[in-house]
């Protein structure tokens, strides 16, 4: 082949490598322009980011309702399933606040079967041109908060009524009497009784008020727990001495617990009371102390009416009263059970009942223990506790 050929040849092999580079690259372009479009994410990723880290329920809805991102909690409050609301008044609030762009909050009221009945607060608000935010609040621990002081204060007013009522009447009759010694004295006598009874109550409001505080206690210290079971076994003595009930106290002798000395001894002096006023004439009533991995348990046995199954958890409600002629007629308020409950809270501890209707009942209150020797060291000796007799 001569040399014109060959020159001829390699211009055009040369013309073609070309020619096939500028196609390919126009194909690589035209490719790259017709890659599917990457739309970008409906609900930006900040307000994706705020939603994930708040503590209330937090939903996002498009034009066509449909749910495009809900927080963990509105599932769990039962808001959202799927890509659906579940509730219809929040549904509704929603689409007046598409409709006009005003931001809404109201009260709502959920319900589902089996499930009890949420109290929410509901703020929904426009998210954009298309978009609506609704922020749920669970109200239902604060409603029931608001209910239990207004049936407190209610059921203060009627128990107070009671005693100021009858020292009234009594005061009228003193008066009417006056020339009547005998009288003036029976009826003095009967003052001084609900005067009592009035103080009584007004204590107890005043500790229990001060426990329902949870502020945590101020200076605690080694509590020992033979001192207050003696002291609440002597503050009840004189009823269980009208009723001829023996109070017997034993097991582990030596023990302390960890706390406030006054509220410790208030919630035992409540418990003794409360087994010497409902157990029937002659019978016995056992306090009894063990220790048991770190707590102190203090068990106060009677031989009363008992307390029906379905009773058992009212009884440490305020002015609950199993028998409320025989409370009434023992002068009790109905608040010992509940200031023993929160004694129990505050120091860490926890109060048990078991009870037989018509053979007795059993309250245990554990409370956390203190030991000695942990203020000396890991060296110290250890004392075992010796089990203690009876005592009448």
């Amino acid at each position: 082949m001569d040399p014109t050929t060959q020159a001829f040849l390699a211009a055009l092999l040369g013309a073609v490598v070309a020619t096939s580079a500028m196609v390919a690259w126009y194909i690589s372009e035209d490719r790259q322009r017709r890659l599917p479009h990457v739309e970008e994410p409906v609900v930006p990723p900040e307000v994706a980011t705020v939603l994930s880290v708040l503590r209330s329920s937090a939903v996002v809805v498009d034009d066509d309702d449909t749910v495009l991102k809900a927080s963990a909690p509105a599932y769990a409050l039962g808001l959202v399933r799927g890509t659906s609301l579940l509730s219809g008044e929040l549904a509704d609030l929603v689409h007046q606040v598409r409709r006009d762009g005003q931001i809404r909050e109201t009260e709502l009221v959920m319900s589902r079967p089996g499930v009890p009945a949420r109290h929410v607060t509901a703020r929904v608000a426009p998210l954009g041109s298309r978009l609506v935010l609704a922020l749920v609040e669970d109200r239902t621990r604060e409603r029931r908060v608001e209910a239990v002081r207004r049936d407190f204060v209610a059921n203060v007013s009627h128990e107070l009524k009671t005693p100021v009522g009858a020292i009234r009447v009594l005061a009228d009759a003193v008066t009417e009497a006056a020339e009547d010694p005998e009288a003036v004295r029976r009826f003095a006598g009967r003052m001084l009784t609900e005067s009592d009874r009035l103080t009584q109550l007004v204590l107890q409001i005043i500790e229990l008020s001060r426990l329902q505080g949870d502020e945590p206690l101020e200076a605690p210290e080694a509590v020992d727990v033979d001192e207050v079971i003696s002291t609440a076994v002597d503050t009840s003595a004189i009823d269980a001495d009208k009723k001829g009930i023996s109070v017997h106290t034993g097991g582990v002798e030596g023990l302390q617990v960890f706390g406030n000395e006054d509220q410790v001894l208030a919630a035992v002096a409540n418990l003794i009371s409360n087994a010497v006023a409902y157990s029937d004439p002659g019978s016995t009533v056992s306090v009894t102390t063990r220790a048991d991995q770190g707590s102190v348990e203090i068990a106060v046995v009677d031989q009363g009416i008992g307390i029906p199954q379905d009773e058992i958890d009212r009884i440490f409600e305020r002015f609950y009263r199993v028998d409320p002629a025989r409370h009434r007629s023992t002068g009790g308020t109905g608040l010992g059970l509940s200031i023993v409950k929160h004694v129990a809270a505050t120091h860490g501890g926890e109060v048990r009942v078991w009870s037989v209707e018509g053979q007795g009942s059993t309250f245990t209150l554990t409370l956390p223990q203190h030991l000695p020797s942990a203020e000396h060291g890991a060296n110290s000796l250890v004392t075992t506790p010796t089990h203690k007799e009876d005592r009448p």
